[in-house]
């Protein structure tokens, strides 16, 4: 098959952007797919109160973490017009935003058991990941700045040392896991709260690595000089394109979350079932979220130089490399559910058996919305470079809480499906976003 010059160009230069921060990804989710696979060779139950906890904490951190996406548009556009002092003052404020996120957010991870027990969960379970979430909540602060300086090194192309950072982190976990929860080594037994405390000091290790990173690498822009400076004009330019950003991924995450509310109500094997299962899809996943922010890179860059022809041809590579992941994401998860779903239950378990025949049904089902959710996150890459963020977010809360959230509900409870059925609904609610989205991008890209 023939492929022009240019397409070829702008596929090489969304690899080379887009392997490192899909790799990034990669070693950030596996640091909690780290603590799934040794919480639940610690118990069952454990585990399935850390999928509740993890849930929680991450609706706040993806929440909040729209500031810090906000920042990648802002400063790729920056870049292509050669404005620096745009690149420091939006940078900085997004780190204001992110701060005074993480204070307002505290108090309903010191009193989650009351909020998680308000969604009908187990009490037991409930208490035991508010005991979790009490110590990880100190985490959202330092894994927001980590996002905000991730996102500012990799509109400029920095993002090699930001994947070696993560690596760091990803390596402290190990140890920290198997020390705090199994009480190894001379340290006390401390299951779940173990587990929190490695997260947490993980998160402090890799927000002051990207930090010490970023103000050696790029002295002159010196982001933290006068950092306790308010930019009322830039924090609301930040706000207005990272609130969206926050809600749409909010709305999308809210799908997945309103699930685990929902498979909780099932019972503690589903819930753990759907856990692991939650884990892969999402190790798949982030791989195209590392595509889509190639993307919004390139293509905000095209914007700021108004270049609609660069901008079309990078988000039509960008697509097309994300849909061949996808294609072996799919033959993966039909082929390997069992020695996937192996390596995070320990086999001497009692529910062994049960959660692996429920874990292969959802991850069958999780074949099925591979396309559609790789095609809805590049979407949105390609409409956060152009800084289109307002009706995307209409789109997703129209999508997932609309269509999704109620067709899982039926489909698990009134048509008494289980599993599968509430998975049918994520699938559903993910392929219309990715139909009302690419085809907002396509109506903007032929005016532009």
């Amino acid at each position: 098959m023939y492929i022009s010059d240019a397409y070829r160009s702008q596929i090489k230069k969304m690899i080379s952007l887009g392997a490192p921060l899909a790799a990034g990804y990669i070693v950030h989710v596996s640091i909690g797919v780290t603590d799934t696979i040794m919480l639940g060779r610690y118990s069952v139950d454990a585990l399935a109160a850390v999928v509740l906890g993890s849930t929680f904490f991450f609706v706040f951190f993806i929440v909040g973490s729209g500031f810090g996406h906000a920042v990648m548009p802002l400063v790729a556009s920056a870049v292509s017009s050669g404005d620096n002092q745009q690149i420091r003052r939006v940078t900085r404020m997004a780190l204001w935003l992110s701060a005074l996120f993480s204070v307002a957010s505290f108090g309903l991870f010191w009193f989650s058991g009351a909020v998680l027990q308000m969604f009908g969960q187990d009490p037991a379970l409930s208490d035991v990941a508010q005991s979790y979430l009490r110590i990880v909540g100190f985490a959202l602060l330092p894994a927001l700045i980590l996002i905000v300086i991730k996102d500012y090194l990799s509109a400029l192309e920095l993002m090699q040392a930001v994947l070696l950072i993560t690596l760091g982190g990803f390596i402290i976990n190990i140890p920290l896991n198997y020390c705090l929860i199994f009480g190894n080594w001379g340290a006390p037994e401390l299951g779940v709260q173990g587990a929190a405390i490695a997260s947490l000091t993980v998160n402090i290790f890799m927000a002051i690595g990207v930090s010490v990173y970023a103000q050696w690498a790029l002295p002159e822009q010196q982001i933290f000089a006068r950092l306790w400076r308010p930019d009322w004009s830039a924090l609301i330019k930040v706000a207005k394109l990272g609130v969206p950003i926050g809600a749409t991924s909010f709305a999308e995450v809210g799908l997945f979350s309103g699930s685990t509310i929902m498979m909780g109500w099932l019972g503690t094997v589903p819930l753990a079932a759907h856990g692991v299962a939650l884990q892969l899809t999402s190790l798949a996943f982030v791989v195209h979220v590392g595509l889509s922010g190639a993307a919004t890179i390139r293509v905000g860059k095209a914007y700021g130089q108004n270049d609609a022809v660069s901008l079309r041809q990078g988000a039509i590579a960008a697509f097309v490399l994300s849909m061949i992941f996808a294609a072996v994401t799919v033959l993966a998860f039909v082929t390997l559910p069992k020695p996937l779903l192996s390596a995070f239950i320990d086999a001497g378990d009692p529910d062994f058996e049960q959660i692996i025949l429920y874990g292969s049904v959802l991850l069958l089902m999780a074949a099925l919305f591979q396309v559609v959710d790789a095609a809805q996150v590049m979407a949105l890459g390609f409409l956060r470079g152009i800084q289109d963020t307002a009706v995307p977010m209409a789109m997703a809360v129209v999508s997932y809480w609309i269509i999704g959230l109620p067709g899982a509900y039926v489909f698990c409870f009134l048509f008494d499906w289980g599993g599968a059925g509430l998975w049918a609904g994520l699938a559903i609610g993910l392929a219309a976003a990715a139909v009302m989205m690419l085809t907002r991008f396509s109506i903007l890209l032929r005016r532009l």
